[in-house]
């Protein structure tokens, strides 16, 4: 009587998984229901998935280094403001990094030098040409082109000897009475650029 009974159940459990197995189909057995309208649409709003473009792709290129020293070192002197030069071909510039008074000339080997307060030089042959920078960069390119870009500039003639003189006094005074880190920082920076201009007039 038990070995009916187990037989009769063995026989309805694999009747009843046979036919979950052959009723229920595979999702890749589906019929393709695409929409071909929603198809054309998304393809009208889809985002552009092309790669960002890097700054390098707007710049224009550089002209090739020439295979002997060019007799001229090519000068570019951009303000915020303004271009005080562009494209000017000269002899030499001295401009005052951080490191030093520093000497271009054509050939120059490829720098970047942070510039400090102090003159820089525009020499095309017996005419030299002197401004007050207060701070900046220098780009020199082995194509013998120099950018030059200072935060500001001024012709070494137009600058007053005696309002740096009282310039100087005044930020000594703020310096000397100063009692937060930040007006001593401000009341420094006044010293050092006063000081570097009158160094520059006086030598």
């Amino acid at each position: 009587m038990f070995k009916q009974a187990s037989r009769l159940l063995s026989r309805s459990v694999a009747a009843a998984s046979s036919k979950s197995v052959t009723t229920r189909a595979f999702s890749t057995e589906l019929p393709s229901t695409l929409d071909s309208t929603f198809v054309e649409a998304w393809k009208k709003v889809a985002p552009n998935m092309d790669p960002p473009q890097t700054p390098s792709a707007f710049m224009k290129p550089r002209p090739s280094t020439p295979s002997s020293i060019p007799t001229k070192l090519t000068v570019n002197f951009v303000l915020p403001y303004t271009s005080e030069l562009t494209g000017k071909e000269v002899d030499m510039v001295i401009i005052p990094a951080s490191t030093g008074q520093m000497g271009v000339l054509p050939g120059h080997v490829p720098t970047i030098a942070e510039l400090k307060p102090g003159i820089m030089s525009v020499h095309e042959g017996t005419d030299v040409k002197k401004y007050f920078l207060s701070s900046g960069f220098a780009f020199l390119h082995a194509n013998s082109v120099a950018d030059i870009i200072a935060v500001e500039a001024v012709p070494l003639d137009h600058i007053d000897p005696s309002q740096v003189q009282k310039g100087l006094a005044e930020f000594q005074q703020k310096l000397a009475s100063a009692t937060t880190d930040l007006e001593k920082a401000e009341a420094q920076i006044g010293v050092e650029v006063h000081s570097a201009i009158n160094a520059a007039l006086s030598g």
